[in-house]
């Protein structure tokens, strides 16, 4: 541990302050240490920060309190991300209120920056359950992360389904990386820790509170590039997230339902109101992959076609060429299973290697 997560941690635990205060206190003095050894009267300059909280500063680190905290996370082989850390996720730095501070169990990867948010209800029917599985397994196996809250229902399916692909999948908690909520999640959580991460931003032990799932879906929004909701009623809390999304920018789906059952109410209304209809995965890549592209091209990033390419990818992408395809011929070539073929198509074009025309024909990238 490095002195200055100390303080990125004691700064992180001082009573009254949420993370608008302390991204606005960072504003002014840079570093956590810094603000503690701020006077009175900069504190009090700060928008929103009242005299209670100003001496709660001053007093200085809570020592005893910082030293437990690392300690009960050192003993469950957890890690803490601070704001200013490289491997903090970058569009998640970008919201309004970034956490400063992510307790962790796994790890973060680079791909991690390509995800999708996949959330619903806790009671789900047949239908739901089995959209989230087939979507989830459809995005997780073009390499996309899978974020969501590890709640009952719609949250837990589309973790197992980014599993059952082999991919990625993070979980964000409405409580401390030490609570397993809902306790039936237990096996689910390690296969998490496993095959990605568990993220929180509240400290060691917090209990699952009704006033931190509100809070936790904002970070679920800001790790993805977009949020698709799956089955919620009116009030459901898979639509704050939704909310969220479009406060960030991020792009929303909705997936519809049988129009008589309640569980439809919340996914029709995001639709009527503008949110994408899905109906597969390819509706979802539609969107987000030319946001990711253009994400890659500003950074100056790009992608090799040579060793990353499966076999299978070498013979599709080899078939390519300036003019554009139809998918019924690069099928008839290929002799490969049209629903193959389909998946092939989605991983060149994910790799920035092809680009798809008007009526399912796709191009080399030039």
């Amino acid at each position: 541990m490095t002195n200055d997560t100390f303080y990125w941690v004691a700064l992180n635990l001082i009573p009254g302050l949420g993370s608008v205060l302390i991204k606005r206190l960072l504003d002014q003095f840079k570093t956590p240490e810094a603000v503690f050894q701020a006077s009175l009267k900069d504190l009090l300059r700060i928008e929103g920060l009242g005299e209670k909280v100003a001496y709660e500063i001053r007093k200085g680190p809570p020592d005893h309190k910082v030293d437990r905290e690392l300690s009960l996370l050192k003993e469950i082989g957890g890690k803490i991300i601070t704001l200013n850390n490289e491997i903090y996720p970058q569009r998640l730095k970008e919201i309004y209120d970034p956490p400063p501070i992510l307790y962790m169990r796994g790890d973060l990867k680079k791909e991690d920056e390509l995800a999708v948010a996949i959330v619903g209800s806790r009671k789900t029917s047949p239908y739901g359950r089995w959209v989230t599985e087939k979507i989830s397994q459809e995005l997780a196996s073009q390499g996309i992360t899978i974020i969501s809250g590890m709640a009952r229902g719609i949250d837990s399916v589309a973790h197992l389904g980014a599993l059952s692909a082999e991919g990625r999948t993070i979980a964000v908690l409405g409580c401390g990386v030490d609570r397993v909520y809902p306790s039936e999640n237990r096996g689910l959580f390690k296969r998490i820790i496993d095959h990605g991460a568990v993220l929180s931003e509240f400290p060691m032990g917090s209990p699952p509170e009704a006033s931190h799932f509100p809070k936790r879906n904002r970070i679920i929004s800001g790790l993805s590039i977009g949020v698709v909701v799956v089955e919620a009623s009116e009030e459901s809390g898979s639509l704050i997230t939704a909310h969220y999304a479009l406060e960030q920018g991020r792009e929303v789906f909705a997936v519809p339902g049988n129009i008589g059952t309640r569980g439809s109410r919340g996914t029709h209304l995001l639709i009527r109101q503008g949110a994408k209809l899905v109906e597969s995965s390819e509706d979802i890549l539609e969107e987000i992959l030319p946001q990711w592209k253009r994400e890659k091209e500003r950074v100056g990033e790009t992608e090799s076609p040579g060793p990353e390419l499966t076999q299978e990818e070498q013979q599709i992408y080899r078939q390519m060429g300036e003019n554009p395809l139809p998918i019924d011929t690069i099928i008839r070539e290929s002799g490969l299973d049209p629903g193959k073929v389909s998946s092939l198509l989605l991983n060149l074009e994910l790799k920035g290697l092809i680009v798809q025309w008007p009526g399912k024909c796709f191009s080399k990238k030039m």
